[in-house]
């Protein structure tokens, strides 16, 4: 019989894999590009699921050049976000600092989401001066400036929530005065998809993967069975480590949480984008533990962490892809049944 080995899987990079903080990514920097004018680098949606799609190859160098190919593709609802305030950031000897930041009027605010206003601290909001506050930004010096602005799940049918979920969006483009004014400007007002991102485009998507609670180390990191002649256990390592240590080494691999990860896909496709009135996308029956797609949509090349429902941040891409955005011609998309797949 052949002896059963492969490569060690589970990178200790990972470690400590513990259950993330919260249900939607945390995006923990915003690439610098080469951008003129300012505009906004990331966008929040809600994973649909998955289908595929027809296109003709239109990469000249390509073994399938001027074919149709199949190309598997995830549904990720995009409803438009709205501005809620803006963040400057200084350098002080300890690292970046927030250096303040001025919020739209709190009765926008609960008029708009009267969820996420009782979540947020009513009587700070109450006393909050927006114009001193951007004055005071405008006197800062600022080496960053963020937008705060929350996603609108009432306008969503497939996600069971409808609090807004509030984070921070990076600007590029122009000096911190130009992006101090930009966010001037666009605060209360909505942003959509098509004004971060174009089709065609590689983005980051950051996500929390799909949970399993506690698993052990077979399923956790992909260990081998012991010998069925084995007078203990077969689901577990033969030793724990050396008997002189005295206690067990972090980097032995043992069972523990396992999924419910925060994970960064790097360079991901945004192949389309476009609206449900305009083109459906819902497949007959539904997706799958979501439903019905009624808003704008990205359809991007491969999967994405997470299960169904869970929010997607999508960002500038931060690493060079080594591939040529080729253009693809999509001449079908797959609105088949999923329903006992």
């Amino acid at each position: 019989m052949a002896k059963r080995s492969h490569p060690r899987r589970g990178s200790m990079a990972f470690s400590p894999r513990k259950r993330s903080a919260r249900h939607f990514g945390h995006v923990k920097s915003w690439p610098e590009t080469d951008a003129t004018e300012v505009r906004v680098q990331g966008f929040a949606g809600w994973k649909a699921g998955m289908t595929h799609i027809m296109a003709r190859d239109l990469n000249p160098t390509s073994n399938s050049a001027g074919q149709e190919i199949r190309i598997p593709v995830t549904v990720v609802e995009v409803p438009k976000m709205r501005v809620l305030g803006v963040r400057g950031y200084k350098m002080t000897p300890y690292g970046k600092q927030s250096a303040g930041e001025a919020w739209i009027d709190a009765e926008q605010i609960s008029e708009a989401f009267p969820q996420l206003f009782r979540r947020l601290h009513n009587n700070a909001l109450k006393v909050h001066d927006s114009d001193k506050h951007l004055e005071a930004l405008d006197a800062g010096d600022l080496i960053e400036v963020r937008i705060i602005a929350a996603t609108q799940p009432h306008s969503v049918t497939g996600t069971p929530s409808k609090t807004p979920e509030v984070m921070e969006l990076g600007l590029v483009g122009g000096d911190s005065a130009a992006k101090l004014e930009w966010a001037k400007e666009h605060m209360g007002q909505e942003l959509s998809i098509g004004d971060v991102f174009d089709e065609g485009v590689f983005v980051d998507a950051i996500g929390v993967t799909k949970g399993y609670g506690w698993q052990g180390v077979i399923k956790r990191f992909g260990g081998k069975l012991q010998s069925h002649k084995n007078s203990k256990k077969r689901r577990q390592h033969g030793n724990m480590g050396d008997f002189g240590t005295g206690y067990v080494r972090k980097t032995i691999r043992q069972g523990g949480q396992t999924g419910y990860h925060q994970r960064t896909e790097y360079n991901k496709r945004i192949l389309s984008i476009a609206s449900a009135e305009d083109k459906a996308i819902t497949p007959a029956g539904g997706f799958l533990h979501y439903g019905e797609v009624n808003s704008e949509y990205v359809l991007v090349k491969g999967s994405l962490p997470g299960p169904a429902k869970r929010l997607v941040r999508f960002r500038d891409a931060t690493r060079g892809s080594d591939k040529a955005a080729h253009p693809f011609e999509i001449t079908y998309v797959s609105t088949a049944s999923k329903q006992g797949v």
